[in-house]
């Protein structure tokens, strides 16, 4: 699955800082509980912070 930054925000585990409209992660593996966290409003910021992208239209 891809995702899709919706909000700036800094993550508290990598301190990599997101810009809108970036992909998420950067780099590396992801823990689904982070991602569950950031797709939801239960995080730091109470709003999701990243969303789901479908492939096939990410790799147009």
């Amino acid at each position: 699955m891809k995702y899709k930054v919706l909000v700036d925000f800094t993550c508290k585990e990598t301190k990599h800082v997101y810009r809108q409209g970036d992909k998420y992660p950067v780099k590396g593996r992801i823990r689904k509980a982070r991602v569950e966290e950031l797709l939801s409003s239960n995080n730091m910021r109470g709003q999701p912070l990243i969303c789901a992208v479908d492939e096939e239209v990410a790799n147009d």
